[in-house]
């Protein structure tokens, strides 16, 4: 006997392939969300590493401003340093000019004339001092005139004190030559 399939085929086929689509949906939805999932995580992780290379280039940032607040504080103690010994090495070197100058002073000294007191500022020598008369006076400037080791003696005042002349006078000390000195 032949057999008659009276059961709705097409209905059931229909339904069948609305499952299959469902679950194909379903499917490529739950692969779409694991999708953005894994996007979302790969991109979190590259935030955080991200985030740790900041941190780590700050804080070298951080080590090389204090590196360089310890080479500007070195550079800068140097200089002071530098200036110390220059200032060290100039006097050291002025040393015999001022002994010599101080000896000139005692050198171009005429009878008469007396030091009451010398002071030196810089490269002028002021001279307070009594003397008996205006010759004496005139006399010592001359001599510091003609010396090599003072220029442009000036007088500023001369007051008579009993039998003694007070004068103030000032001097520029300069640097012979070597073969001056000699």
């Amino acid at each position: 006997m032949a057999r008659i399939n009276l059961r709705p085929w097409r209905q059931e086929r229909d339904e069948r392939l609305q499952k299959r689509f469902i679950g194909n949906l379903v499917a490529a939805g739950l692969l779409g969300a694991l999708c953005l999932l894994g996007a979302s995580y790969y991109y979190d992780i590259q935030m955080d590493r991200q985030d740790e290379r900041q941190k780590y280039l700050n804080a070298e940032i951080v080590k090389l401003d204090r590196k360089i607040e310890e080479i500007n504080e070195l550079r800068s103690k140097r200089e002071r340093l530098l200036a110390r010994l220059n200032a060290i090495q100039q006097l050291q070197g002025n040393r015999p000019v001022i002994v010599r100058s101080f000896d000139e002073l005692v050198r171009v000294l005429p009878d008469g004339v007396h030091y009451q007191t010398l002071t030196r500022n810089n490269e002028t020598i002021s001279v307070n001092g009594l003397a008996e008369n205006n010759d004496e006076i005139s006399a010592f400037m001359r001599r510091l005139g003609g010396s090599i080791w003072f220029d442009e003696p000036d007088l500023s005042e001369v007051n008579r004190s009993d039998d003694l002349k007070r004068f103030n006078l000032q001097v520029r000390m300069t640097k012979p030559d070597a073969e001056e000195a000699k």
